[in-house]
């Protein structure tokens, strides 16, 4: 078992015309090379782990992956780990931030996931938190604090938590999958693991004399509405509950609200020598219990000053090691306890008694566990780093959405009251951030196991039923948000259909989108939290069947991205209506997918057409400038005309065929001397961190130029990944942009929404087996990156997809790869992916 610590970070300039970033380079590409041997599947993947990649920004703190170094198994309800505090030092890297913590004293996480490595400081270790989002902070519920001086003043006035916090150092902190170890200043020894509704902690302290426990149970990340602690002294146990919602609660109102509870309970294995709270500014010392939240601040941003907690005093005569286990949920107290018993006990052989397990034994389990679902994905490679970011990648994916429902199959729903799971489902998942996920990161969590595919789809179905049928976008424990733009829970229905989930309610999930992408609700006809939380799932749907498109004066989020992601949308429902037979469905929803050719403007500049926001009346929308960050969701127009990924063909005869689209192309992903230009440069350029951009790369197959897209995608993997604290480019998005990778270095990509069809590339690894897929690609290397030639099934094929048989049966990939280009394999009208345009054709050799 490897942990791992510090590692060198990459500098990356803006334009990314850089080379020596890749530290993969550093070992041998080509691993078979010099090599006679067999080849043989890495064992124990999970030891290439580095939870520490993507943890610090490339540019400064707020730029990082926001990923979370801590104590979690897949999909886990429990995500223990460290909640870092700004200091002065860390907060002179944003102005911004500088002036709202400091000058206006507002309670900000570090990082969206309560962790930065450029922080030095830590608050407390929270239960549960989220992974790689954009928005300031979410959960980050119930931060325990081992701590060993004297409470001198209430926590909740403590600016900067300067007091309230300890220092440390990454020399001494480690990190594998399923474990957390940080030794802090003040002498505390922190070592955390988990189950997957559960965890455990082991405290060793070195000066016991003040030693404390502070359970700050009101401080989730972004507030919270209230909270409840109670000590009971003589069992050793701390119990109480947090609730909070206000999910990116600071861009709008309409998430400045509660809308989850979690319940906890803390079992001690030493004696409880005293205790005391504090609410507000008041302390109150031998007090067992505290009552009070943060609340979310006038502008979703919660104030210093208000809150509550409680503190233990550990008697440490006997031992200097204290071990805390935990148990949460979303429902009761009770249902936390029967968690903690059920999932921290075990049967002793040959008897029906039980016995509470150990924290190496948890930590044993976490590790194997994680093993079992790394090794899903099968990789022949000696190349260390390759091997560490590959599965450091794969890891990341596999943490969303998680696990919301207790072992006895209760959870909260989406009208506030507690449901049961039904005996074809074996958990409730929550957490669902749509309009990244939908891309590809379902898609592998489904190919992975579909059993858990279907349980999230089932998830997302109750979901809506308990929320009048209303399909929400991003989905926070049992509270919609709204965040975001576009239909995604479309999409991801028709994703696990099309990828091998069979166990949920298929039929009763079509009928209900099929009925939302029909019917105007009254949320989609309201700009109520417009336009950050557009509550409709189809803002505006009477124009959609109307004018047929979303135009820039609607209830949505920037009309003409809107048009885009409803394009898609009806695109994958229209395959998932096929699937179920329903053949007029289908074709209607097929022709409106079409709807996007309605904003293109061929003259949207003197230069080139672009897709164009566009006035209900039917003019264009003024001021259009193809290099603005400001007239489409998270993107310019120059990113989102690629993102019409069902219907490459249909964008190629706009934009003029195959040799202007490539060219266009060329020019998206280089600077005018030919460097690569792929992250966060201007606007004009791709953004391959980003949602609007990722397929962009994939586009060249329409052209015929498929070397291009080899090109391409291996540049990106070169250049913006790597194993390094630095080696996540933007926010990784509840595992969204890490499945993106994952995928990408098989050489696959599931470009179509809605299909299960995969466009290829070069694979990065001489084997892969994921799935019913085997890859081989012998003699790959980092030169090695463009298809000589392809045989699917012994059978040679020049054809830039696959088809989705691999679902349902083996299929074997052998690519024989090259240094030089070979411009004719893909370059054939029949070789390149299916395009469906608007005459209900594919265009394609099926």
């Amino acid at each position: 078992m490897h942990t791992f610590k510090v590692t060198a970070t990459c500098l990356l300039t803006l334009g990314l015309s850089i080379s020596g970033c890749n530290s993969q380079n550093n070992n041998a590409d080509n691993e078979n090379k010099t090599s006679s041997a067999p080849e043989e599947w890495v064992s124990n993947p999970v030891d290439y782990v580095n939870p520490f990649i993507g943890t610090e920004g490339v540019y400064n703190h707020r730029q990082a992956a926001n990923v979370v170094p801590g104590a979690v198994v897949p999909h886990g309800m429990f995500n223990f780990g460290p909640e870092h505090a700004y200091t002065k030092d860390l907060l002179k890297e944003s102005e911004r931030m500088t002036k709202q913590v400091l000058g206006e004293k507002g309670r900000i996480p570090v990082g969206p996931g309560g962790y930065n490595y450029g922080a030095s400081r830590i608050k407390g270790f929270s239960f549960t938190r989220l992974s790689g989002t954009g928005c300031l902070g979410a959960s980050g519920d119930i931060p325990v604090l081992p701590f060993t001086s004297a409470i001198k003043h209430s926590p909740d006035t403590d600016m900067l938590d300067a007091y309230y916090s300890a220092g440390f150092t990454h020399q001494n902190e480690t990190a594998t999958p399923g474990y957390y170890q940080v030794k802090m200043d003040n002498g505390v020894d922190v070592e955390l693991s988990a189950t997957t509704r559960t965890g455990i902690a082991r405290f060793t302290f070195d000066n016991p004399e003040q030693a404390k426990l502070l359970f700050r149970s009101s401080y989730s990340q972004l507030g919270s509405g209230d909270a409840y602690t109670k000590i009971d002294q003589e069992k050793g146990e701390i119990t109480g509950h947090v609730t909070s919602g206000n999910f990116c609660g600071y861009l709008g109102e309409f998430n400045r609200r509660d809308y989850y509870t979690l319940h906890f309970v803390a079992k001690l294995d030493v004696p409880i020598s005293g205790t005391g709270g504090w609410q507000d500014d008041t302390v109150t010392k031998n007090s067992d219990s505290a009552k009070g939240g943060m609340g979310y601040g006038e502008k979703g941003i919660p104030k210093l000053g208000k809150g509550s907690g409680a503190w233990v005093d550990l008697d440490l005569s006997q031992q200097k090691t204290v071990t805390m286990t935990v148990g949460i949920s979303y429902v009761s107290l009770a249902n936390a306890r029967e968690n903690l018993a059920k999932e921290q006990t075990e049967t002793l052989v040959n008897s029906s008694q039980t016995k509470e397990k150990y924290f190496e034994e948890v930590r044993k389990e976490a590790y194997q566990t994680w093993n079992k679902t790394l090794e899903k994905v099968k990789v022949v490679s000696t190349n260390k780093d390759k091997l560490t970011t590959f599965y450091t990648a794969l890891f990341h994916s596999q943490f969303h959405p998680n696990v919301f429902s207790d072992v006895n199959g209760e959870y909260l729903g989406f009208d506030q009251k507690v449901h049961k799971i039904n005996n074809k489902q074996k958990a409730q998942y929550a957490n669902f951030s749509g309009w990244d996920v939908y891309r590809s990161q379902l898609q592998l969590v489904t190919l992975l196991d579909a059993t858990r595919g279907s349980d999230i789809a089932q998830s997302l179905y109750n979901q809506a039923q308990q929320y009048n049928g209303v399909w929400d976008r991003w989905t926070h424990n049992s509270g919609a948000t709204g965040v975001m733009s576009g239909d995604p829970s479309t999409i991801a229905i028709a994703n696990f259909a099309a990828f091998g989930a069979t166990g949920f309610d298929i039929k009763g999930a079509y009928q209900s989108l099929l009925k939302a992408a029909n019917e105007p609700t009254s949320f989609d006809l309201s700009d109520e939290g417009c336009p950050v939380f557009c509550r409709g799932q189809h803002p505006s749907l009477d124009q959609w069947q109307s004018i047929n498109y979303i135009s820039d004066q609607s209830n949505s989020w920037e009309g003409a991205s809107e048009t885009l992601e409803q394009a898609s949308a009806d695109f994958a429902l229209s395959q998932l209506a096929s699937k179920l037979g329903d053949n007029a469905s289908s074709q209607a929803l097929l022709t409106r997918s079409g709807y996007w050719k309605n904003l293109f403007n061929p003259q949207a500049t003197k230069e080139a057409g672009y897709i164009q926001g566009r006035n209900k009346d039917g003019t264009w929308k003024a001021d259009f400038d193809a290099n603005s960050e400001h007239l489409f969701v998270e993107g310019s127009p120059a990113q989102y005309l690629w993102m019409i990924p069902f219907d490459g063909n249909g964008l190629k005869e706009m934009v003029g065929g195959d040799k202007v689209m490539a060219n266009r192309l060329d020019n998206h992903f280089h600077k005018p001397d030919g460097s690569w230009v792929l992250f966060r440069d201007s606007a004009t350029y791709s953004d391959v961190s980003n949602q609007p951009s990722i397929a962009s790369p994939w586009m060249y197959l329409f052209t015929g130029q498929a070397y291009k897209t080899q090109d391409t995608v291996r540049a990106t993997i070169d250049l913006l990944w790597n194993n390094t604290t630095k080696g996540i480019p933007g926010q990784d998005d509840l595992g969204q942009m890490s499945s993106w990778y994952v995928f990408s270095a098989l050489g696959i990509y599931p470009l179509l929404p809605g299909r299960a069809d995969m466009v290829l590339a070069s694979p990065i690894f001489s084997k892969t087996k994921i799935g019913n897929l085997t890859i081989n690609a012998p003699n790959t290397s980092s030169e090695n990156r463009y298809i000589t030639s392809l045989k699917v099934n012994n059978i040679d094929s020049s054809k830039s997809w696959i088809d989705d048989s691999y679902i349902s049966a083996p299929v074997k990939l052998d690519f024989e790869l090259s240094s030089v280009p070979n411009t004719q394999w893909g370059a054939k009208t029949a070789d390149r992916p299916l395009s469906f345009s608007t005459d209900n054709s594919a265009v394609g050799d099926k």
